[in-house]
């Protein structure tokens, strides 16, 4: 009986990883396409997208919250999307898909980049420099 939902509480964790690194890699592709000189390009790893659905699975207890949510404005939601779509008739769901993994993927990588860069900031020795003494 135990193992009788399990085939669901895999393709939950599957999609659940794929969702993450999706989220991960676009802010990442985002970031990257950056010109040098834009304040919000950031320096974040390569490896932080692997670790962001760690990440985000430590530092998303609100997901029961937003599950709720969601429930409750499906239909309302979906009402909304295919006014829009007869309305608008451009494809304003993937300038939405961008905006929220830039504003989702940003911080997850930052916090990714900052836990792998964590131990060699540890290990490695710093050298501190001493103010002259005149």
């Amino acid at each position: 009986m135990l193992l009788y939902h399990l085939n669901d509480v895999l393709k939950c964790f599957v999609s659940f990883w794929a969702i993450s690194l999706a989220i991960g890699f676009t802010a990442y592709r985002v970031n990257s396409q950056r010109p040098a000189g834009d304040p919000k390009k950031r320096n974040y790893h390569p490896f932080a997208v692997l670790l962001a659905p760690f990440v985000f699975l430590l530092f998303a207890p609100v997901a029961l919250v937003l599950f709720v949510l969601s429930a409750l404005l499906y239909a309302g939601f979906i009402i909304f999307f295919t006014l829009m779509l007869i309305a608008i008739r451009k494809p304003f769901l993937f300038i939405w898909w961008r905006k929220f993994s830039s504003f989702v993927g940003e911080p997850l990588l930052r916090l990714s980049t900052y836990l792998l860069m964590l131990p060699y900031r540890l290990i490695s020795p710093r050298t501190l420099q001493q103010p002259a003494t005149a």
